[in-house]
């Protein structure tokens, strides 16, 4: 089984996996618009250019998927789920946060914690909560 968050956005989904792919290193595989698509003609039309799937491949097959939610079909804005990445090292972490804090709102700052090197929450300009944290020693972390 595999679990992929699937994030909406408000009409900046393109902007957010661009900054997404350069955050966390991975590779867009799937940006698609309703241009062109059965779907153009279901959208109004300042919402055709917008994104209908959007697929980031990430580090162990994972991925982070996306799309832009029309206003008559958004639910508002993300408030119930957080997107945690955890990495090995202390220095990514600090790597991470520090990029996805541009605009941020900091709900945490990343600072030791009784569980992790370090931890940190914040809600990034684009609406998408995170949780960054480094793994201590012992923990799991797939490579």
């Amino acid at each position: 089984m595999k679990i992929a968050p699937y994030l909406f956005f408000p009409g900046n989904c393109e902007e957010a996996f661009t900054a997404y792919e350069k955050i966390l290193g991975g590779k867009i595989i799937a940006m698609m618009s309703h241009k062109g698509t059965p779907a153009e003609g279901q959208v109004a039309p300042d919402w055709v250019p917008k994104i209908m799937h959007a697929c980031l491949q990430l580090d162990g097959g994972q991925m982070l998927m996306a799309s832009d939610a029309p206003p008559d079909r958004s639910e508002g804005p993300m408030q119930s789920v957080s997107v945690s990445v955890t990495v090995k090292e202390t220095a990514e972490a600090e790597r991470i946060f520090a990029a996805l804090s541009d605009g941020a709102r900091i709900k945490m700052p990343l600072e030791e914690t009784f569980w992790a090197p370090r931890f940190g929450m914040l809600q990034d300009r684009f609406g998408t909560h995170w949780m960054i944290s480094s793994a201590p020693a012992e923990a799991c972390v797939a490579a």
